[in-house]
């Protein structure tokens, strides 16, 4: 389980908390929170923000929204090196028995992505072909992929927007009613100024502490996912055109970062050490 972006999302929220109600020379003043609370300005910001979501993007994107959480919750379940590990594993394997050996194996793993590509090169169709079939499930994939940050991206978009709007009508309104002749004149233009400006607190919170991170994340772990994908499509052809093990796994290397490369290589050298002292 990823707790970043439930930690984040809770920090952020305790120091914005924590800057509304702490007064320098009083201390923490919690009544402070009232004036922050505002329904008609919480209709225009959220409800409008929805609305105009709903008119850009279908309502299955909404629907959609519980399974986005979970994905984002749950982290990244992509790791590159254990790609790289299975795909020499099958390199090695075809390398000594033949394509045909791969099936059994293939069949067990979980990640329906490789196993589909694998059974692509035990059914001994045209490398031009295999390459082009996972090619086009990547594009897929990207295209589809794309839409869900793009949805949140727009989404963030209209909250500030909102905001202001709601900005513009409590200064619209206040201006109306305000009676200059009254004693309480100054004492209503800033209340009624404080309210209003209350919808742009509300929008800018919505955009930028939910909105545009949780389109940050989406993207980042769709990112980690294609590399993943990606090492799948350069090993199963790697390992169609006959290649050595070896040369596949530095070929793929690539894809890794040179950091979790070097621990890999230290790990190893340290095993071979511990082994040879066994010895």
């Amino acid at each position: 389980m990823d707790l970043t972006s439930i930690v984040g999302f809770i920090a952020g929220l305790a120091l914005v908390i924590f800057g509304i109600v702490f007064d320098p020379s009083t201390g923490v003043v919690w009544s402070t929170i009232r004036n922050f609370i505002d329904y008609p300005s919480m209709a225009i910001t959220f409800g409008g923000t929805i609305a105009a979501t709903i008119m850009a993007f279908p309502l299955s994107y909404f629907k959609e929204i519980p399974k986005h959480m979970k994905v984002i919750v749950q982290g990244n379940k992509y790791q590159p090196q254990k790609y790289i590990d299975t795909i020499v594993d099958f390199a090695q394997e075809a390398r000594r028995k033949g394509l045909l050996s791969l099936e059994d194996k293939a069949s067990l793993l979980q990640d329906l992505f490789m196993r589909d590509s694998i059974m692509l090169i035990v059914d001994a169709i045209d490398p031009t072909k295999v390459k082009e079939i996972l090619e086009d499930k990547l594009n897929g994939l990207e295209d589809r992929h794309s839409h869900v940050w793009q949805f949140y991206e727009k989404f963030s978009t209209f909250a500030p927007a909102f905001g202001m709007i709601g900005t513009l009508i409590g200064l619209i309104n206040m201006l109306a009613n305000m009676d200059m002749n009254s004693n309480d004149g100054a004492t209503k233009m800033a209340q009624g100024m404080s309210t209003a400006l209350v919808t742009t607190f509300y929008g800018s919170m919505l955009a930028n502490l939910v909105l545009t991170p949780l389109a940050h994340k989406l993207h980042m772990l769709h990112d980690e996912e294609m590399v993943c994908k990606e090492i799948v499509v350069e090993g199963v052809i790697a390992i169609q055109a006959g290649d050595n093990p070896k040369h596949i796994e530095e070929r793929l290397n690539a894809y890794v970062n040179e950091n979790r490369r070097l621990q890999k290589v230290g790990h190893n050298a340290a095993s071979t050490s511990g082994d040879k002292g066994r010895r």
